[in-house]
């Protein structure tokens, strides 16, 4: 069945004391960008998860959220003693010059450049955080595909639903194409009839079958029902088919349209246009619906 390209995934767990919560949400998208947002400490991750999610979502706009509790202090910063030491060294010497009381800050030394740096992780830290972090992105992945999925059935229902609508209205407008020539026969031998009884004049039967066989011949659109009959079982069949499907049903969605629009520029008989009309609003909800197909 297909899925759905909004959802929502999270998934929470403690290990080691570490708290971790990740959080992916998907909304359309005619392609597939990714974004994360991830700690210092596990930025090194942001290819993984990229292709992991690549590799499980095929179309929309995933944005994916890592946030990491309780995390060590020696594992996210250190502190650089001997350049803090240096700047101690040169605040004393400035007070002393200066005859100033002595009087330092360690909060503000703390943010002056060079005293606190990022730590790199060590390799038994990064193969831990790795396994852990992908480890929960996989189970968050599949959370997310399941509510696109349950989200997708019900969008397929709907799209089933106006389609069994639009193959009703069309087998009405083919039933009633067969009456097409023969009510333009009737109008054209009257009109011509009334016209001539004025001038006392007779027209070759000849001349009014061939009008009538050019009328025919412009009006023909059996073979715009048979392609919109064959969208149609495309469309169904993809609906219910299991494959990332979304920009097909889109393309199928335009093919529709335009056969529609063909019979209508056609087929010029009133209970024909009025149908036709019908059918595009129908294909319009469709076609609205299908954006949000993967």
């Amino acid at each position: 069945m297909i899925s759905s390209m909004t959802g929502f995934g999270e998934v929470t767990a403690d290990i080691d004391g570490v708290g971790y919560s990740i959080e992916i949400r998907t909304v359309n998208n005619r392609h597939l960008k990714v974004y994360t947002r991830l700690p210092e400490i596990a930025s090194f991750l942001s290819d993984d998860i990229e292709k992991l999610i690549r590799s499980n979502i095929c179309r929309g706009t995933v944005n994916y959220s890592l946030r990491m509790r309780n995390v060590s202090a020696d594992a996210l910063v250190e502190v650089d003693q001997p350049i803090l030491q240096g700047y101690i060294q040169k605040l004393k010497d400035v007070a002393k010059t200066c005859d100033v009381k002595e009087k330092i800050d360690l909060s503000v030394l703390l943010t002056l450049p060079g005293v606190i740096a990022d730590v790199k992780p060590t390799e038994e830290l990064i193969e831990k955080l790795r396994s852990v972090i992908l480890d929960l992105s996989e189970k968050v992945i599949e959370r997310l595909k399941e509510m696109r999925k349950q989200e997708g059935s019900a969008l397929a229902g709907d799209l089933l639903a106006y389609c069994g609508q639009l193959r009703e209205m069309t087998d009405k407008v083919h039933d009633k194409s067969s009456d097409t020539i023969e009510v333009y026969h009737d109008k054209l031998q009257k009109r011509v009839d009334e016209l001539l009884a004025r001038a006392n004049l007779k027209i070759d039967s000849d001349l009014l079958a061939r009008e009538v066989a050019v009328f025919a011949e412009r009006s023909d659109i059996a073979e715009e029902i048979t392609r919109l009959y064959s969208h149609l079982d495309q469309f169904e069949s993809g609906c219910k088919g299991n494959e990332n499907i979304g920009r097909k049903l889109d393309f199928i969605t335009q093919e529709m349209l335009r056969e529609t629009n063909t019979i209508g520029s056609k087929a010029a008989g009133g209970e024909i246009s009025s149908l036709v009309i019908d059918m595009k609003c129908v294909i319009d909800r469709i076609k609205e619906q299908v954006q949000n197909v993967e």
